[in-house]
């Protein structure tokens, strides 16, 4: 090693700025030499950087179209197990056609719903009326839900869903979260002449869309919170009720989830009313099914319901006659009398003490009660082929004779007694139609988590598979 001679300094340590300079032009000689090198470094670079902000933030659409497929699908291997029908796009609406709908909402009908119907990302008030109705442990699953307020439930659910892609170019079906029925129902008993103004503004922004011209909306889907009459003008929109939405020629090819579907419609897929159940966990859902399963059954029958002074020969006004008549056997409510839309407490303990319960026809040939009754382990007894069979299939077994009790009502007009026609079944044929609506809960309920319950499939989850599924068909060429 070499001392410094005597009366010599010792050499000086280069200043930090010198340091830096020298690096810096050290980068730039390298660079000059090996320019290719440091272009796929800094692309390497960026595709990271990206990849890890499409891991935790949505981006964009037109944002998406510029990336590489691979860096904003969430469709890969696993997946693809997971998803074997492919994945779901969520398309990001303007918030005019969904969250504004839930923001500025007013009870401008008669009958005060579209506030209750969005509260609580529409699951609606807690029930708590019902302490001590049901076990303790599952009142926190119990909600005063509205009955058109699945366009919301649908909505958030897809947002967390295991098959849902950001990436556009991977999926295979389009959901438009578009609440139609909040949008139409704002205008449904004055201001008619704004029935359709927000429908043909919304088919405006989705025909747009790079994929939609795609498949002129063939595999897209979207949730109608109302029956499908609702959207159904006919030709004298001064007197026809509702929206022509489903009547406009954007929406020829969407399938639809509806409450109510109209009948020989492939594009109608009728869903369950949602109801005041709404699962937390696997557990829950047997538990619930443990608790109607051993419900004291003191009524043979019963019937929640009103008669329509403006309905002719009016079949419900019947129902309230034998009902009343036959107080030793039948449980009535009479919805004329008691507010049954808005406090339900009575009509839950009317159909956990009825072996069966009566469904006639609403103001439109479904009602909330079928899954209402059904949820009690209350067995339906239905007049009209279209309140139940007809409607849904994804969810309601083919065999309607082992869960409900059919009866032509033309029979009833002409005298028959319901009450003999109800006696005539064994309490172990009785047991067994209980034990088959309680076996179809899960499939008419909607959970409560985000993602959906563990490893029971409830409404949310038939649907989704079940349009998939569809989807799937159609690109092979064969309608399902």
């Amino acid at each position: 090693m070499m001392l410094p001679i005597s009366g010599q300094s010792s050499p000086k340590k280069p200043k930090k700025h010198e340091l830096n300079n020298n690096t810096l032009n050290s980068i730039k000689s390298h660079c000059s030499l090996y320019p290719c090198k440091w272009i796929f470094i800094s692309i390497l670079s960026i595709q990271f950087l990206i990849l890890v902000i499409t891991r935790t933030l949505p981006i964009p659409f037109f944002l998406q179209q510029l990336l590489p497929p691979s860096k904003t699908t969430t469709y890969h291997s696993s997946t693809q197990t997971q998803c074997p029908s492919g994945t779901i796009y969520v398309y990001d609406l303007p918030p005019r056609f969904n969250r504004d709908l839930v923001h500025t909402c007013n009870d401008s009908d008669p009958w005060h719903w579209r506030c209750g119907a969005v509260s609580n990302d529409g699951f609606g008030p807690r029930a708590t009326e019902l302490a001590g109705i049901v076990p303790e442990n599952l009142a926190s699953a119990m909600f005063w839900t509205n009955q058109f307020a699945s366009e919301m439930l649908f909505h958030n659910r897809l947002l967390n869903y295991k098959c849902r892609t950001l990436e556009p170019e991977s999926a295979a079906a389009f959901y438009i979260p578009f609440y139609a029925g909040l949008a139409v129902g704002k205008y449904l008993w004055h201001n008619h002449t704004m029935r359709d103004r927000d429908c043909e503004m919304l088919l405006n922004w989705v025909q747009n869309q790079r994929f939609w011209r795609r498949s002129k909306g063939s595999d897209h889907f979207i949730t109608l919170g109302r029956i499908t009459w609702d959207f159904r003008r006919l030709d004298q929109p001064e007197i026809d009720w509702g929206s022509s939405f489903i009547n406009m020629a954007g929406m020829r090819n969407v399938t639809r989830f509806v409450i109510e579907r109209a009948p020989r419609d492939y594009y109608d897929v009728g869903v369950p009313y949602p109801t005041g159940f709404h699962p937390r966990t696997d557990s829950d859902v047997v538990e619930w099914q443990s608790f109607v399963r051993n419900q004291n059954r003191s009524s043979l029958f019963c019937f929640v319901g009103g008669a329509r002074a403006d309905f002719k020969n009016d079949f419900r006004a019947l129902l309230l006659n034998q009902c009343g008549n036959e107080s030793d056997s039948c449980r009535l409510i009479d919805c004329g009398k008691t507010e049954c839309a808005v406090g339900r407490t009575p009509s839950l303990e009317t159909f956990l003490g009825s072996d069966f319960c009566l469904q006639p026809r609403g103001d439109s040939y479904t009602r909330r009660s079928v899954f209402d009754c059904m949820l009690a382990g209350s067995i339906p007894v239905f007049f009209w082929f279209r309140t139940a069979y007809d409607q849904y299939e994804w969810f309601l077994p083919g065999e309607p004779e082992s869960y409900s009790v059919f009866i032509d009502r033309r029979h009833v007009r002409n005298g028959l007694s319901i009450k003999k026609v109800l006696e005539q079944y064994s309490r172990e044929e009785v047991r067994k139609m209980r034990e088959k609506v309680i076996e179809l809960i899960p499939k008419f309920v909607y959970a409560k988590p985000s993602e959906g319950l563990e490893n029971i499939r409830d409404a949310f989850d038939i649907a989704i598979d079940g349009v998939l599924k569809r989807f799937k068909q159609q690109r092979s060429g064969t309608k399902w």
